[in-house]
């Protein structure tokens, strides 16, 4: 099927948010600078944003249609396979689309290589032609990326690209009881992570970099080993896991492979949450009653330009 229209993606700089909440840009840069903030960084971002934004628009033109959607819109907007998806902004706004595109061919463009890592972006605005071009002649390297799922013993569920949350939508215990492999015991903790090979590099790093630090610390001659991701594994990690009369903690770490899962029941009366890359706006109840199971799900995204090896 022929692609008809090219969909770019793009969410608001921190300086359009910040003008949204202050109604103008005089008024942000006060709040900004009254605080000892430096309120050109904001400013500098923005510009090489558009630039990139511009140039991205103009070469496109040439070769096929395009629309504009703002990232708050994707989780309606229904992509079709007549469609290629250019998203340009950070590596997380990939993440953030990429459990919406149903299979839909993603080109990921880092807008500023100066201020961006780019895990996710492998095209700039003075490459990312080849990989339109690519897609529209359906002849493009392409690297598939499995999400993580969770799903609700009442039929929801939700899907992640990065890393999936399981807890309390507040600063207090999250309480469930949790089974892994043939190991059942009930927690109260900050909740858990589960994390996709894409997302490893984002909120389970952090997680790491912590018992690394601990360990560095109370045994200066222990060096732990970081996981090794094997293909469309996932690895969970418990937060803050606190042992009392009724708590254990021997299951905090592990990981899930292909048909294993992980299996939780919240025993939270209220504020039990589960969201996905960060959003916490996009999420399922987790209150007493609610069973998750957390396994590989069969659906992948298709990012275009992102080796096999």
């Amino acid at each position: 099927m022929s692609v008809e229209y090219a969909i770019i993606v793009k969410n608001k700089t921190r300086l359009e948010s910040l003008i949204e909440r202050f109604n103008t840009k005089a008024q942000a840069k006060f709040y900004i600078e009254s605080l000892g903030g430096d309120f050109k960084d904001y400013e500098i971002e923005h510009e090489a944003f558009y630039v990139s934004l511009n140039t991205l628009q103009t070469m496109i033109t040439k070769v096929i249609k395009y629309k504009i959607v703002d990232r708050a819109f994707i989780p309606s907007f229904i992509f079709s396979e007549k469609n290629i998806i250019v998203v340009i902004g950070q590596d997380g706004l990939v993440a953030n689309v990429a459990k919406y595109a149903k299979g839909v061919p993603i080109v990921a463009v880092n807008p500023d290589t100066d201020r961006y890592d780019g895990v996710l972006l492998p095209f700039t605005t003075a490459n990312f032609m080849s990989g339109i071009e690519g897609v529209i002649a359906n002849q493009f390297q392409f690297k598939t990326r499995r999400f993580a799922e969770a799903r609700l013993n009442d039929g929801q569920r939700l899907l992640a690209f990065n890393d999936l949350f399981i807890g309390a939508s507040s600063h207090v215990s999250a309480r469930y009881r949790i089974s892994y492999g043939a190991k059942t015991e009930e927690h109260s903790s900050s909740g858990l992570i589960v994390s996709t090979p894409a997302g490893s590099t984002g909120w389970l790093s952090s997680i790491i970099n912590m018992s690394h630090g601990i360990a560095s610390i109370s045994n200066k001659n222990q060096k732990l080993k970081k996981p090794v991701f094997k293909e469309n594994d996932l690895i969970f990690a418990v937060r803050e896991p606190f042992k009392s009369i009724r708590t254990q903690t021997d299951i905090v770490f592990g990981s899930i492979k292909q048909e294993s899962y992980l299996k939780i029941e919240s025993l939270m009366p209220s504020n039990g949450i589960i969201f996905s890359d960060g959003i916490e706006a996009d999420f399922l109840n987790f209150n007493s009653g609610a069973v998750v199971t957390i396994g590989i799900a069969s659906e992948a995204a298709k990012l275009v330009g992102i080796s096999n090896n």
